[in-house]
C-alpha cells in the first residue's frame, strides 16, 4: 500500500504558472551538498557562490531564490560560513562520525560541539543503525538526546539512513523513536528537528515510499503535539520533476506549512541544475545545454 501510494504521485502533473511557482519554491528548499574527500576551500566557496545565486544570466523572471543550506564537511564549515554571510544562506555541517555514526559517543559529541563553534547553523548527525538494528533502542534515543543538546542553538537533522534499516517497519520505528527522542523536553519550535532520510553513501537513498513512511510519522506527531518536525530526503533526487512529485507528496500527507524550507528539504548536489534548466525553459522556451549550468 506504501509503494502504491508513493507511486500515485508520480502520475501527477504541474504545468505553467504553477510548475514555474514550484520550482522557484523547490530551489529553495535545496540543502546543496558536498561532501568528498577531495573537497578544497575553493570548492566549498564555488558551491557557496552557487547557494547565494543559483542562476547568474538574468533570463529568469522573476530571478530564482537562494537555496537554503550548504552543507559541508566539518573542516569547510568557516569556510562556508564566511562566504554566505550575509546572505540568507545557512550553514549545515554532518557530524557525529558521518556516515557510520560508530564512534564513541565522546567522540561524536565533540565533533557536534565544534561545529556549532565554528559557526553551523544546523547539524545533521546520523544514528547508529548498528545499535537499533541490534533492538538497543534506548541506546540509541539516549545519544539523540545527547546530540540536541550538545548542538545548543543550532538545528539538528537525524540522519536514519534508511537504506541500511531494511524494512519499512523499521523505518517507520527509527523515525518515531528519533522524534520523541528529540522532543524529549517538549519545548521544541517547529523546525528545530527534522529527520532525515539518508547520508548519500549508501544506495538506495531517499525514494518516494521511504519518504511518505516518514511524514507519516511527523504527521501523526504533530496530531499528538501539536509539533512540526521537519523532513530532508537525502540522495538520489536529480530532477525538477521528481522534486516536485515530493512536493505533492508532503503537500497532501501534511499540509502547507511544511511547504517551506524551514520544514522541508532536499539534501542534493545535482537537482538545483535540472531546476534552474526547467525554469530557463519556462522563461526562454528553450532549454539550456548541460555546459550552460554550472557542474558544482
Amino acid at each position: 500500500m506504501v509503494d502504491e501510494r508513493a507511486a500515485s504521485f508520480a502520475k501527477r502533473s504541474i504545468k505553467t504558472t504553477m510548475k514555474g511557482a514550484g520550482l522557484r519554491l523547490a530551489v529553495s528548499m535545496v540543502d546543496l551538498t558536498t561532501l568528498e574527500g577531495k573537497d578544497t576551500p575553493e570548492k566549498v566557496r564555488a558551491l557557496c557562490r552557487k547557494a547565494v545565486c543559483p542562476h547568474e544570466g538574468g533570463q529568469i523572471e522573476p530571478a530564482l531564490p537562494h537555496v537554503a543550506a550548504v552543507c559541508v564537511y566539518p573542516s569547510m564549515v568557516r569556510t562556508a560560513k564566511a562566504a554566505v554571510a550575509g546572505s540568507g544562506v545557512k550553514v549545515a555541517s554532518v557530524a557525529t562520525a558521518f556516515p557510520s555514526g560508530q564512534y564513541p559517543l565522546d567522540g561524536r559529541l565533540a565533533d557536534v560541539r565544534q561545529v556549532v563553534a565554528d559557526g553551523a547553523d544546523e547539524v545533521d548527525m546520523v544514528i547508529n543503525r548498528g545499535a537499533f538494528l541490534a533492538g538497543r533502542y534506548d541506546e540509541v534515543a539516549q545519544e539523540i538526546r545527547e546530540v540536541k543538546k550538545a548542538c545548543g542553538p543550532a538545528h539538528l537533522k537525524i540522519i536514519l539512513e534508511t537504506g541500511e534499516l531494511e524494512t519499512y517497519d523499521h523505518i517507520r520505528r527509527a523515525s518515531d523513536l528519533a522524534i520523541e527522542a528529540a522532543a524529549v523536553d517538549g519545548d521544541l519550535a517547529d523546525g528545530e528537528v527534522f529527520i532525515k532520510t539518508s547520508t548519500g553513501k549508501v544506495s538506495p537513498a531517499a525514494t518516494m515510499p521511504v519518504t511518505l513512511i516518514m511524514l507519516e510519522a511527523i504527521r501523526d506527531h504533530y496530531l499528538a503535539t501539536g509539533v512540526r518536525i521537519g523532513m530532508k530526503p537525502a540522495g538520489g533526487i536529480r530532477t525538477a520533476k521528481s522534486a516536485l512529485h515530493y512536493l505533492m507528496m508532503v503537500s497532501e500527507t501534511l499540509d502547507e506549512h511544511w511547504l517551506s524550507p524551514h520544514l522541508f528539504r532536499f539534501g542534493a548536489s545535482s537537482l538545483v541544475n535540472d531546476l534552474v534548466r526547467q525554469a530557463l525553459k519556462l522563461s526562454t522556451g528553450t532549454y539550456a545545454a548541460g555546459y550552460d549550468t554550472s557542474v558544482s
